[in-house]
């Protein structure tokens, strides 16, 4: 308390407004459960399948592999986030090796399969909570929008079944891996 005395009032409003709060606010909104956002987790591959009871459901060359999380509180413009920068992430190389090109551009596909663990809370326990993550019929819906979008964008992609246990298997071109959410916090 003293020192805060000794800094004129001005000053502590503008440290508050400043430092303080632009930092606490995302923690805050965090923990109080109302910062959920649709997550991705996107690799550049150079071949990925996915197989149910061992039969193949999807799979590809060149392109992207992506794990999609959809949150609770999404909405089909969360979903049009993340299809919009899936479908236009520059992370392919151009011949100098700068991160120039899109999944269209060097004419690669998707394979996008549903993942509800995205969503995982391990910050409490040894078990993690998967309380943020939404119910299977909003998921189901906006996981297929994210699709209906994606092949928008003139895209070939393939799929998972959503809500089986599904076998992925890929080659990670790079690495390189992405993490992506439609509230952009990260």
């Amino acid at each position: 308390m003293q020192l805060g005395r000794s800094i004129p009032a001005d000053a502590r409003s503008l440290v508050i407004r400043k430092r303080s709060l632009p930092l606490m606010t995302p923690l805050i909104n965090w923990r109080k459960g109302t910062h959920h956002k649709m997550r991705a987790v996107i690799q550049r591959v150079s071949e990925a399948s996915v197989s149910v009871d061992g039969k193949a459901v999807g799979s590809i060359g060149k392109g992207l592999m992506v794990l999609l999380g959809v949150a609770s509180d999404d909405t089909e413009d969360d979903a049009g986030a993340i299809a919009d920068k899936i479908a236009t992430l520059r992370c392919f190389p151009d011949d100098a090796g700068n991160y120039e090109h899109s999944v269209h551009e060097v004419g690669g596909c998707v394979l996008v399969i549903s993942q509800f663990t995205l969503l995982g809370d391990c910050r409490k326990g040894r078990r993690p909570s998967f309380s943020s993550a939404a119910r299977p019929e909003l998921a189901t819906a906006l996981y297929e929008k994210v699709l209906e979008l994606l092949h928008a964008h003139a895209l070939h992609v393939e799929q998972g079944q959503f809500g089986a246990h599904m076998d992925v298997s890929l080659v990670n071109d790079g690495p390189v891996t992405l993490m992506l959410d439609s509230k952009r916090t990260f």
